[in-house]
């Protein structure tokens, strides 16, 4: 399978967003990528329930949901109610990832479980045959526009050989300052994912930004 390429409506125009969201529907994006943000988890508010409905009747595509948020277990069927196909979670966040990872998929989503930048991979071993995809920030959490962390490529190493060891089929999906210097990198070493804000958003022609890490090879 070759790569997907997931725009971050983190870094879209909120005062005209369904002129953004035609634009992707008509790219070549493969899933929108939803960063829900509730001021405690990370330092920053984003969007919930409301946007994510209005969202989901406006495109056919995957809405890939990212919850930064405290206890997110509380909300899972909320969200997946709101129009989520695919629900990830905090390992730092959750207080019983497995529980709510198994939880995810009953409600007929995709499970995620997401590492921050200071979290080491192996947290994952007892956890990521739960799970359908591992998404590993590159960045910290709560803010577009940050550089790429370098350390992140020994993490994908890691991680891919770990899937590969318990023999899982795993998606691997990175967040955080990607851009068409270091797309190519990432998905020589495994990534299924790319999640893309700053670069596809603020590039002068978006379609063709999507276009260019749609087709890396």
């Amino acid at each position: 399978m070759s790569h997907l390429v997931a725009p971050s409506l983190l870094s879209a125009n909120f005062l005209n967003l369904e002129k953004d969201i035609v634009m992707l529907n008509q790219s070549e994006a493969d899933w929108f990528h939803l960063d829900v943000m509730d001021g405690v988890f990370v330092p920053n508010i984003s969007f919930g329930f409301s946007i994510i409905e209005k969202i989901r009747k406006a495109t056919q595509k995957v809405l890939d949901v990212h919850l930064m948020i405290v206890d997110p277990e509380r909300y899972l069927e909320r969200f997946k109610k709101a129009g989520a196909d695919i629900i990830s979670i905090h390992m730092e966040a959750c207080r019983n990832p497995v529980e709510a990872l198994r939880t995810i998929r009953t409600l007929h989503a995709k499970a995620g479980i997401v590492i921050n930048p200071e979290t080491p991979v192996n947290v994952l071993t007892e956890v990521i045959a739960e799970a359908d995809m591992v998404l590993l920030m590159s960045v910290h959490p709560g803010f577009g526009g940050q550089s790429f962390i370098q350390d992140t490529l020994e993490k994908i190493i890691t991680l891919r050989s770990m899937i590969t060891l318990q023999n899982l089929s795993v998606m691997i999906e990175v967040d955080g300052g990607i851009d068409l210097q270091n797309a190519p990198l990432l998905v020589r070493q495994g990534v299924d994912i790319l999640v893309a804000g700053n670069t596809i958003f603020s590039s002068a022609d978006p379609t063709a930004t999507i276009h260019q890490l749609k087709n890396i090879r």
